[in-house]
C-alpha cells in the first residue's frame, strides 16, 4: 500500500474541480482497505472513500486527510435458480462496463442504466436509477466493510434501506459502510423495462409496429437520450464536465402538487409516479428542471466559469476552470429562487467533499 502526499483529485472527478487530498491511496484490494483505514484511525486522520467521482463536488482547499480510492476489480456470474442468473461484481468495475456485460450476456434488469458514469460500489448508495429502472430493484446484496463494528458484513437488499435516491449509506448510516461488491439478481432472456414516457416513445418511433426491441438496442436509446442533454461522459464536450443531475427531482404530496401548479404561470407541471413502494402512496414526483426554469433560470445560464448545462437545465457544469465556490453560489441561487417562487426546498445530489 503505497500513500501519496498532495495529490490532486479534480482528474478523478467528472466535474473537474477540487483540490488536493493531504494523503491519498488506491486500494485494490479488501485487505489493503482495512490497511488503509487503520493508517487513518492510527493518525487520528479523517477518511473519504473515493469511488467513480461523477457525483462529488470537492472544495477548492480539498480534503485535509486520506482519500481512500476503492480499485476493486472483477465480475463473476452464476446460475440462480431457473430464470436468475447472479453477478457478483467488485465496487471499483465501471458501472457502464458492467450494464454492457449483462447485455451482452442476455440478462435483463439494468439496461436502462446503461451511460451512468461511476462505479458499481457507488450505486447502492445513491440508489442509482433512471428511466424507469433503479439498482434496487435487482440488488441482492451488498458486501462492505463496517466501520463500526471493525468487520465485513454482507446485507440483504431488504437491510438497505432503500428509496428513491437513498440508501442507509447516504442517510442514517452514511460513512460507516465502505462498498467493496455488490450482488445483482438479473434475468436471461428477460424482456426490456420500458415504463419511462420518453424511453417509451423513442422505442416506438424506431418500432412503430410494437416489436419488442433487444435489450442492445434500449440500452442504445438509452445512451442517445442521455447524450442529447449532456448525461453522457463524452471527451471534449464541455456540457459532460459536470455531476449529473444536480438536483433531486422532489417527491411531494398531492396537495403541494396542486399548490405549485397553482404558483406556475405556465401549464401545471409534468407529474410521475413517486416509486413502487407503499411508502409512495399518495407521492408524487415532479421535474426539478422545470422547477428551475419557473424560477428563472435557463439553458446554458453562466455565472463566471460555472453555469447551466446548454442541454439540460438540471446540470450545472463547470465551463472552463470554474471553482467549487462558483459552482456552489450557482446551486445557492438556483435553491433559492425556488423556495422564494415554490416554497419548495430542492435537495442537492452530490456528494460534498472538503467544505
Amino acid at each position: 500500500m503505497q500513500i501519496e502526499e498532495n495529490r490532486p483529485l479534480a482528474p478523478f472527478t467528472t466535474f473537474g474541480i477540487g483540490g488536493p487530498a493531504r494523503w491519498f491511496v488506491e486500494a485494490a484490494s479488501e485487505r489493503e482497505i482495512v490497511e488503509a483505514i487503520d493508517w487513518a484511525q492510527e493518525r487520528d486522520t479523517p477518511l473519504f472513500v473515493l469511488g467513480g467521482g461523477s457525483n462529488l463536488l470537492i472544495s477548492d482547499a480539498g480534503f485535509d486527510g486520506l482519500v481512500l480510492r476503492v480499485a476493486l476489480h472483477g465480475i463473476s456470474a452464476t446460475p440462480a435458480g431457473p430464470s436468475k442468473r447472479k453477478y457478483q461484481v467488485a465496487a471499483g468495475e465501471s458501472w457502464d462496463d458492467f450494464v454492457q456485460r449483462s447485455i451482452e450476456d442476455g440478462c435483463a434488469g439494468i439496461e436502462c442504466l446503461a451511460g451512468i458514469p461511476g462505479t458499481a460500489g457507488g450505486t447502492p448508495v445513491q440508489n442509482v436509477g433512471a428511466y424507469g429502472q433503479e439498482v434496487s430493484s435487482v440488488i441482492e446484496r451488498v458486501r462492505a466493510f463496517d466501520l463500526l463494528e471493525r468487520a465485513f458484513v454482507e446485507l440483504a437488499a431488504a437491510d438497505c434501506g432503500f428509496s428513491y435516491r437513498r440508501s442507509r449509506f447516504n442517510s442514517t448510516d452514511r460513512d460507516r459502510f465502505i462498498v467493496t461488491r455488490v450482488d445483482c439478481r438479473l434475468t436471461p432472456g428477460g424482456v426490456p423495462t420500458l415504463r419511462y414516457a420518453e424511453l417509451a416513445r423513442a422505442v416506438e418511433a424506431v418500432h412503430p409496429d410494437g416489436a419488442e426491441p433487444a435489450l442492445a438496442e434500449v440500452a442504445g436509446i438509452v445512451r442517445r437520450i442521455r447524450r442529447s442533454k449532456g448525461m453522457l461522459i463524452v471527451d471534449g464536450d464541455p456540457d459532460c464536465r459536470s455531476a449529473g443531475s444536480f438536483f433531486k427531482n422532489p417527491v411531494i404530496s398531492e396537495e403541494v402538487f396542486q399548490s405549485i401548479a397553482a404558483r406556475s404561470a405556465a401549464a401545471a407541471p409534468p407529474r410521475f409516479p413517486a416509486g413502487p413502494g407503499q411508502e409512495n402512496n399518495g407521492l408524487v414526483k415532479i421535474p426539478a428542471a422545470w422547477l428551475i426554469e419557473q424560477a428563472g433560470f435557463h439553458k446554458s445560464y453562466t455565472l463566471g466559469a460555472a453555469g447551466i448545462s446548454s442541454r439540460h437545465t438540471l446540470a450545472l457544469v463547470n465551463r472552463a476552470g470554474a471553482s467549487a465556490a462558483e459552482i456552489i453560489t450557482l446551486a445557492q441561487q438556483i435553491y433559492a429562487a425556488v423556495e422564494a417562487r415554490f416554497d419548495i426546498r430542492m435537495e442537492m445530489e452530490p456528494v460534498m467533499v472538503g467544505f
